[in-house]
C-alpha cells in the first residue's frame, strides 16, 4: 500500500521558518521520520513539496492513476485559500488526512477556516512534527478497515 504525502508552500524552510510556531524539525527531518513509520506499518510513502498549487494539483491527479490508496496533506496556507486543491481532492476520491504542525484553530482568524476539512477523514494539527505519524497511522488504519 502507498501513501502520498504532500508538503505545500514554504514548508521547504521548516526547521528555519517560525520554529517558535512550527518546530525545529527539517522537512527532511519529517519525511525520513514518515518514511520510518511507513516501514514499520507496512506501507511505503513517497514525499512530495511545492510552493506552486498547480503541482500540487498535479501529483493529485497522478497519485489516482499510480493507485496510491490514500493522501496525507499539510496544504500550508493553500488550506485557507485553495478551492482548487479541494476540488482536486474530492476528484480524485482518495481517502485523505489533512495534517498542520500548529494548531490552526488556535492562530490568526484568517487561519482558522479549512477549505480541505470538510473533504478529508479527518485533520490532525498541533502535534508538532509528530503530528504526521498521527495522521499516518489513522490513515493506514481507516485503510485497512
Amino acid at each position: 500500500m502507498k501513501i502520498l504525502v504532500l508538503h505545500g508552500p514554504n514548508l521547504n524552510l521548516l526547521g528555519t521558518r517560525e520554529p517558535e510556531v512550527y518546530g525545529q524539525a527539517t522537512l527532511a527531518d519529517i519525511n525520513r521520520d514518515i518514511s520510518a513509520l511507513a516501514a514499520d506499518l507496512g506501507v511505503t510513502v513517497e514525499a512530495f513539496q511545492s510552493n506552486h498549487e498547480g503541482a500540487l494539483i498535479d501529483r493529485i491527479h497522478a497519485a489516482a492513476r499510480e493507485g496510491v490508496a490514500g493522501i496525507l496533506i499539510n496544504p500550508g496556507a493553500y488550506t485557507h485559500t485553495s478551492i482548487a486543491l479541494r476540488d482536486a481532492l474530492v476528484a480524485v476520491s482518495l481517502p485523505a488526512v489533512e495534517v498542520h504542525l500548529s494548531n490552526i484553530h488556535a492562530r490568526e482568524s484568517f487561519r482558522r477556516r479549512s477549505h480541505i476539512a470538510p473533504v478529508v477523514v479527518a485533520q490532525v494539527a498541533g502535534f508538532g512534527a509528530i503530528g504526521y505519524g498521527l495522521a499516518l497511522r489513522g490513515l493506514v488504519t481507516k485503510l485497512r478497515g
